[in-house]
This record gives C-alpha cells, structure tokens and sequence, in this order.
C-alpha cells in the first residue's frame, strides 16, 4: 500500500535537528540529506578505515563522508593557489639563493611532539 503523505510532511521531526554536525544525531544525518546515489573506487584500506569510523560514531558510511567533506571544505581553499605568489617567491630565490631545504624541514616537524625537538630551521643560502 502506498503512501500518499508527501515524505516532507511526514518526516516534521527533520525540523528540530541541530545544524551543527557535531550534535546529529547518528543516523539522522542522512535523512536531511537530498540523496544522489554515486559509486565510489576507493582502496580496501580507505573502505575499512570508512567503516570502522562509521562504526564508531553509529552512523552509515555516507554520514562519515558528507563530514568528512565538509570538514575538508571548511579547511581547504577552493580557489585555488596564488600562482603569482609563487612566482615571486621563486624569482626571490633565484635572486638570493636563500631557502630552506626540504631535509631540514621534513626533520624538524618529524620531530614535533619528541622529547628531542628541533628548533625551527633557519633560511640560509643554499645551491
């Protein structure tokens, strides 16, 4: 037997869900959602990963996704990198020779949180 209640109506209670992600409830995220059905190839280590997360929040796999996004939106800027900025700082460095080299900086954030922190590296002319 079919319904005749437009889905809308009968879902009034959508209305006094929270806005912010950190206090939906698990499950109902989705039902706010307008649904498209995508197909996604990902790794079997990222498919677990995703399903140990949705696991642990309560939540299906899709809800982990659509914050995962929106946390990657809110951190990432879209418009893109400042392609003239980085020209100017490679002119600049072309100029002066001045830098610091890739080593030193990997090193020194592996480096974050040990009991043997390196001092943040200083530029130096370099080539």
């Amino acid at each position: 037997m079919h319904n005749a209640t437009p889905s809308y109506k009968r879902c009034r209670r959508l209305q006094s869900f929270p806005t912010n992600l950190d206090k939906v409830r698990p499950g109902h995220y989705l039902s706010r959602m307008n649904i498209v059905r995508r197909t996604l190839d990902i790794d079997a280590d990222t498919d677990a990963r995703l399903r140990e997360m949705a696991e642990e929040r309560g939540q299906d796999v899709a809800a982990v996704l659509a914050e995962a996004v929106a946390l990657l939106d809110s951190v990432v800027d879209i418009t893109g990198p400042d392609v003239g900025e980085d020209r100017r700082r490679l002119d600049a460095f072309r100029q002066t020779r001045v830098a610091v080299p890739l080593d030193e900086v990997k090193a020194w954030v592996a480096s974050w949180g040990s009991a043997n922190e390196l001092p943040r590296p200083a530029p130096r002319k370099i080539g």
